[in-house]
């Protein structure tokens, strides 16, 4: 009958041979991260998102908003494509020459690839800044940024479709579609600076090393 580790040490003394168990260490070389594979890593995402950003743009702006226009009589432009924005009787011409198949499309475009550009553009530059900007303060102003621009142009979409689905809207309301819209478009822009600048930053120490 084997004998337990105490009770060896009871019957031989402290010089009593105790049977050692050795663990094999537990190691998966796989999960080794380094700054430079997370520096990797994050690259990778970086650029599938812009991929994704460029792509949603050209899809919303640039493809389905123009084809809109050929559901309207007189092929006018949809509110969001307005960068200087619109009034009261532009929204009444739009939504009389616009049936409720036409704004159900509208609407729909909104939820989908209207929601999408601005989320995905919106994650991905505050990823690029702030892998970029090592200061606090930099990081939060230039964070700002893109926050406001997603928060604006969802905005804007919901405005847009409420404006559109009455055929008499309130002037404010179309003030404030009108005016978040052209808000959308300058965080836009300011945005892609805010990038750029990100950018730089991020450049700037390599060449102070080098």
């Amino acid at each position: 009958m084997a004998k337990t580790p105490a009770q060896r040490i009871k019957k031989h003394g402290s010089k009593a041979a105790v049977p050692q168990h050795h663990l094999p260490p537990v190691v998966n070389p796989s999960t080794n991260r380094t700054p430079r594979k997370a520096e990797n890593n994050s690259n990778l995402i970086l650029i599938a998102g812009v991929v994704a950003s460029l792509f949603l743009f050209w899809y919303l702006h640039l493809l389905t908003l123009d084809q809109l226009r050929q559901l309207t009589t007189g092929g006018l432009a949809m509110p969001d494509s307005l960068i200087g924005g619109f009034d009261a009787n532009y929204i009444g011409q739009l939504h009389t020459a616009m049936d409720d198949d036409a704004r159900g499309q509208l609407n729909y475009v909104h939820k989908t690839a209207g929601t999408l550009f601005p989320l995905i553009f919106g994650f991905t530059w505050l990823l690029l800044i702030g892998t970029s900007v090592a200061r606090k303060a930099m990081r939060w102003a230039l964070w700002a940024l893109p926050l406001l621009f997603v928060v604006v142009r969802l905005w804007a979409n919901v405005a847009i479709d409420g404006v559109l689905a009455s055929a008499t809207p309130d002037a404010g309301q179309v003030a404030l579609a009108s005016g978040l819209t052209v808000a959308g478009w300058l965080l836009l822009v300011l945005s892609l600076l805010a990038g750029a600048a990100a950018v730089l930053l991020r450049k700037r120490p390599q060449r102070q090393v080098a």
